[in-house]
């Protein structure tokens, strides 16, 4: 009896370990978080709409932005891209966001945003 209250006590501290990234899922498999552009265009092929903007960069360990005259001279932007599928009919849209080429996050949305 000790030992299954021992298991049941475990599996309950390890299900904060378990949270999972979005994901999605294509005809060529599924893109996850780190995946490459190549990979995903592979995946799902060509996004229905893309767009790339420059994401202001902040101070290290704050929430304060780098002021304009320093950001565009000194410190480059981090150029981030958004890539919008469409799934089907019924399905949301999805909206993998990539930095330096690499999928940072997928969101899931009736509209993009």
């Amino acid at each position: 009896m000790k030992l299954l209250k021992l298991a049941c006590v475990t599996v309950l501290l390890a299900f904060p370990c378990l949270a999972a990234a979005e994901s999605l899922r294509c005809a060529g498999g599924i893109v996850a978080e780190g995946d490459s552009r190549l990979s995903v265009i592979y995946k799902c092929g060509q996004p229905v709409v893309s767009d790339t903007y420059c994401a202001p960069v902040y101070y290290a360990g704050t929430l304060h932005p780098v002021p304009e005259p320093f950001a565009s001279t000194v410190v480059p932007c981090q150029p981030i891209e958004q890539w919008l599928y469409e799934r089907g009919p019924g399905e949301m849209l999805a909206t993998v966001f990539l930095r330096s080429g690499v999928v940072q996050s997928i969101a899931y949305g009736r509209q993009p945003r």
